[in-house]
C-alpha cells in the first residue's frame, strides 16, 4: 500500500477532470480502459492520480498519438 507522503502528492479524480475539461465519470472511463494510469487507495478504491502521469497523458495527446476527439468518443 502507498504510504500517505506519496498520496498527498497526488491529484484526485475530481481534479484531474477539472484538468481536462472532462466529465468525472469520462475519466474513470479512461482509466477503466487504460488510457491514463490510475492509482487505487483505500479500502473504497478511491482513484488518484499522479500529476506526472496526466503530463505524459497529454504530452501524448499534443504529439498526435491520440486524437482527443477519438479517445473521448472511445475509440483509438
Amino acid at each position: 500500500m502507498m504510504e500517505y507522503s506519496q498520496i498527498g502528492n497526488m491529484l484526485t479524480l475530481k481534479e484531474v477532470a477539472r484538468l481536462l475539461h472532462v466529465h468525472p465519470n469520462t475519466l474513470r472511463r479512461w482509466s477503466d480502459d487504460g488510457k491514463i494510469r490510475t492509482y487505487r487507495i483505500s479500502s473504497r478504491g478511491d482513484r488518484r492520480f499522479k500529476q506526472q502521469d496526466i503530463a505524459v497523458f497529454l504530452a501524448e495527446l499534443n504529439a498526435g498519438h491520440g486524437d482527443r476527439k477519438t479517445i473521448i468518443a472511445g475509440v483509438e
